[in-house]
């Protein structure tokens, strides 16, 4: 049975739909690189679902009605509330947006020569661990790299090579275990109650602080209701509640399952920690009450929290991304299974298997699904996740993905048959698309600022 939106429109925007010259011209202007591109260029925009969200009457009524103080705010005692409520942390400090969370919580604890380990590092997760002087390891299950492979928590930590890791380094270079759920870098793949038991007693048992990368904590919260034994009768309050019991802090993006356009939190138990995160936030971010940010958009994120929880929601939500994925799935494009919670992970190495990972398949696709149809994903794979050698040659990363990411309660379901339908037709013509090379990226996070060139003059 179909779901229908736990919702109706107020309020709509025209969108612009430029002609396939026209879009060619400013792919290739901006150096093939769709960050790049004006949002007035762009027809369906699935570059992330970060900051994309519609807000709803709710949050813009309490958007409106909160005050605006530099210090005191009462948009941050509704905030307080809701973390309170939801997280069950009493200690937190709000951040304009999570890689701010990042960058606080790391210039806390992580030295140079330090190991941060996690499930998978998302890009900015990443970056903001090695420009501490730290290394991020990546230590997810093997079966989240067979993107064919239906395993229902496909995010899972390995805990035998956690194990094995602590062992080899020493718990004096570990300063914090991170898990990223919904795990964004293995395709949207959530992380299990058992699995995050599992590793909260190893840190517990090496006196190591762990911490969750909440980024889509509600959508995992989710997964977890409808797959994992024994909590199919539990609310997702009750185990979002259940999730954070077992852990010392979080860092968190608001603009996903915060439902915002901008804002994050770093939350811990810790005094000290706390005490010192604040006083680097007040230097960088701003004053404790606002962190960052005008106070409605404290309100909004407050609003935003109570409305993510809410299953019927999220059953809209995720139910959305697999339509997207099932149709694509039936037609025989090689995509993530299962489908996850907040995006649809197109696996580039099967898509275009003439393409090496060395000319970019991934990027190649991303510019021509914008090309061909209007459509802005993003590319996940060796631009964002790869490595160079001492000679500038392209070390290839383990996956080569391109995402769709939905922002929620954004398009319709007949917008996403147009996606689907769009990258089908891709599928079907996939020998005409050639590879690209780099010819600029900064050292972090390069693939927002990357430029490439068309290989052979196919593009």
């Amino acid at each position: 049975m179909t779901q229908p939106e736990p919702f109706r429109i107020k309020m709509v925007e025209q969108l612009n739909r430029l002609t396939e010259a026209e879009r060619r011209d400013r792919i290739e202007k901006k150096g093939y690189n769709v960050f790049k591109l004006k949002s007035r260029e762009v027809f369906i925009d699935l570059l992330t679902d970060s900051g994309m969200s519609a807000l709803s009457d709710e949050q813009w009524a309490r958007m409106i009605t909160t005050d605006q103080a530099y210090a005191g705010s009462d948009s941050y005692e509704m905030l307080s509330s809701a973390v309170s409520d939801i997280f069950g942390f009493d200690k937190f400090v709000p951040v304009h947006q999570g890689r701010a969370a990042e960058n606080i919580l790391f210039s806390n604890v992580v030295n140079e020569g330090d190991f941060v380990v996690n499930n998978m590092h998302f890009d900015t997760t990443y970056a903001n661990v090695k420009h501490k002087g730290g290394t991020p390891v990546n230590l997810v299950i093997e079966d989240a790299y067979d993107t064919r492979k239906k395993v229902d928590f496909k995010g899972n930590m390995d805990i035998k090579k956690l194990e094995n890791f602590i062992d080899e380094k020493g718990v004096e270079k570990i300063p914090l275990i991170m898990m990223t759920v919904t795990n964004n870098t293995a395709g949207a793949q959530p992380v299990s109650m058992n699995n995050i038991k599992k590793v909260s007693k190893i840190a517990k048992d090496h006196d190591i602080p762990f911490f969750f990368d909440a980024c889509r904590f509600a959508e995992n919260a989710y997964f977890i209701k409808v797959r994992e034994e024994g909590y199919k009768n539990k609310t997702i309050q009750e185990i979002v509640k259940e999730m954070f019991s077992h852990v010392d802090g979080f860092t968190f993006s608001a603009k996903k399952d915060g439902l915002s356009n901008i804002g994050g939190l770093i939350g811990m138990h810790d005094e000290e920690l706390h005490r010192t995160c604040t006083e680097l936030g007040i230097i960088i971010e701003g004053f404790p009450t606002y962190g960052g940010m005008a106070c409605r958009e404290l309100a909004s994120i407050a609003q935003g929290l109570r409305e993510a929880t809410d299953f019927d929601y999220l059953k809209y939500r995720c139910k959305q991304v697999e339509y997207l994925g099932d149709l694509l799935h039936k037609e025989g494009v090689p995509i993530t299974r299962p489908v996850g919670g907040h995006a649809v992970f197109i696996d580039a190495k099967r898509f275009l298997p003439h393409i090496p990972q060395e000319e970019f398949p991934a990027q190649a696709l991303t510019t021509q699904l914008y090309i061909k149809s209007g459509i802005r994903g993003v590319e996940l794979g060796s631009s964002a996740f790869g490595e160079t050698d001492e000679d500038g040659n392209i070390i290839p990363a383990p996956f080569e993905h391109m995402r769709l990411a939905i922002p929620r309660r954004v398009y319709s379901l007949n917008q996403l048959k147009y996606v689907a339908e769009s990258v089908i037709e891709l599928y079907k013509n996939r020998e005409k698309i050639s590879g690209l090379e780099r010819v600029y990226a900064p050292e972090l996070l390069g693939h927002f600022m990357a430029e490439f060139k068309p290989i052979k003059g196919k593009n």
